[in-house]
């Protein structure tokens, strides 16, 4: 009979776990016998004693066959996709998933909602008026074949284990447990029979990785497992110890993914997405080398050419359009107020994480489960590191439900600027992952 508490306590001690008790231990949290409290206690150990390798590669197949694996063959003979491990303002998916549709490589994409003081794609999306997320299997494959990409959230059908286990996670601080966050991603990912998978890990104080050698010990153990499920697996390390683009929050987010896809916006968010895409069209035959397709897509997303496909891809998901015409059309907050600096200088950083709580304060994330989100919240014109600023002038403006809530966030700001002190912010891109080992890009 199962006990999960001597699991638990099992975990807890160090001890290694055979592939029955953890095959009884989650088969029992999905049947409803091992409650949520008890698999958050267990979460929580394996937040602070990890797992084995072959603990990990059981998590894995466990998490991978507790629903359904697709067959996406019918698409066509490459299938590629990306994943984040979330980071503040990364609005990636949004306009990278049209652009590697654009050069014929189809992108089967099953995101997430905001995780922590992370935002989500799926929230981002849903932000545009009608967009669903909550495709059917068969829908998904229709939209996939007429457009390109696709992009959902897990079904019923995929990884219910991982579902329940990933929205658990975000309410009990055990998000940046490298075997759960691996789990998590490599599992969704090989349900969606992918032939290649291309990883942005963020690493820096806005991401579940802060420290590099974790964020690179994550990297390596996701292009194992993918390499290990006969899915070649690339990671790039991205910076994530400043916000990405100049904005966060959900429909503020999709704002500037279309002015990206207009060949404009803030040139970090540029530069990850054509990085990302160059690695994606290697994968899926159409470059010979990665400098051959960041080429292409820098070219292709300065021609704009792939707007037409994000505008496409919100019809076919239910969406709204006019928005890509439009962003006007997207949710707005009642108060908008700016964000003033105290003193001048040179700013080296607002600290992201602090930006991403304020978001999830301000409404545009959750504390618990089930939490509404308000999509038209979130900090929007973020000065960059390095800019020079006077005293009195906008460094971030404030988008919020009400004045009280507005000024609350404009001070945690201000509480959260840097001025030019201390080490230097990272290299947008500093590292490659790949079965081969570790590329060290920027310094």
């Amino acid at each position: 009979m199962l006990n999960p508490v001597r699991l638990i306590e099992a975990k807890r001690d160090g001890r290694t776990l055979e592939p029955s008790e953890l095959r009884a231990l989650f088969e029992g949290y999905l049947s409803g016998s091992v409650e949520e409290y008890q698999m958050a206690a267990f979460l929580m150990a394996v937040q602070f004693r990890g797992m084995t390798a072959d603990e990990l590669a059981e998590f894995v197949r466990l998490m991978l066959h507790s629903g359904a694996v697709l067959d996406l063959a019918s698409v066509g003979a490459v299938r590629i996709d990306k994943h984040s491990t979330g980071g503040v303002g990364d609005k990636v998916s949004l306009p990278l998933a049209v652009l590697v549709a654009e050069a014929g490589v189809p992108v089967p994409m099953m995101s997430g909602r905001g995780l922590g003081h992370t935002g989500g794609t799926l929230d981002k999306l849903e932000s545009i008026p009608g967009f669903r997320t909550d495709l059917s299997l068969d829908e998904f494959r229709a939209v996939l074949g007429r457009v390109g990409t696709a992009m959902i959230g897990q079904t019923e059908e995929i990884a219910p284990l991982d579902r329940r286990l990933y929205a658990l996670r975000s309410v009990t601080g055990t998000v940046p447990s490298i075997p759960l966050i691996a789990a998590s991603i490599m599992s969704k990912k090989l349900a969606e029979d992918l032939t290649g998978l291309v990883l942005d890990v963020k690493v820096g104080s806005g991401a579940f990785m802060e420290d590099e050698d974790r964020a690179l010990e994550l990297s390596r153990t996701m292009v194992r497992i993918g390499g290990d499920h006969g899915v070649p697996t690339v990671a790039l390390l991205t910076a994530m110890d400043r916000t990405l683009g100049g904005s966060a929050g959900n429909a503020l987010e999709v704002a500037e993914a279309i002015a990206c896809l207009q060949g404009s916006g803030p040139t970090d968010l540029r530069d990850v997405v054509v990085a990302l895409a160059g690695e994606m069209v290697v994968l899926g035959g159409v470059a010979a080398d990665v400098e051959e397709g960041r080429r292409w897509a820098a070219e292709t997303l300065a021609s704009g050419s792939a707007l037409e496909r994000f505008r496409t891809l919100i019809e076919a998901q239910g969406g709204d359009p006019g928005v890509i015409d439009d962003p006007g059309r997207l949710p707005t907050a009642p108060v908008v107020e700016d964000v003033r600096a105290l003193e001048g200088g040179t700013l080296r950083r607002i600290e992201p994480r602090r930006i991403g709580e304020v978001v999830v304060e301000l409404g545009g994330g959750r504390f618990r489960l089930g939490a509404e989100i308000h999509p038209g919240v979130g900090v929007d014109r973020i000065a960059p590191p390095g800019q020079a600023i006077d005293t009195g002038d906008r460094i971030a403006r404030v988008h919020a439900r009400s004045h009280v809530e507005a000024r609350t966030a404009v001070e945690a700001i201000r509480a959260a600027v840097e001025m030019e002190t201390g080490e230097p912010v990272r290299p947008l891109l500093s590292h490659r992952v790949t079965e081969g080992g570790v590329q060290t890009l920027q310094r």
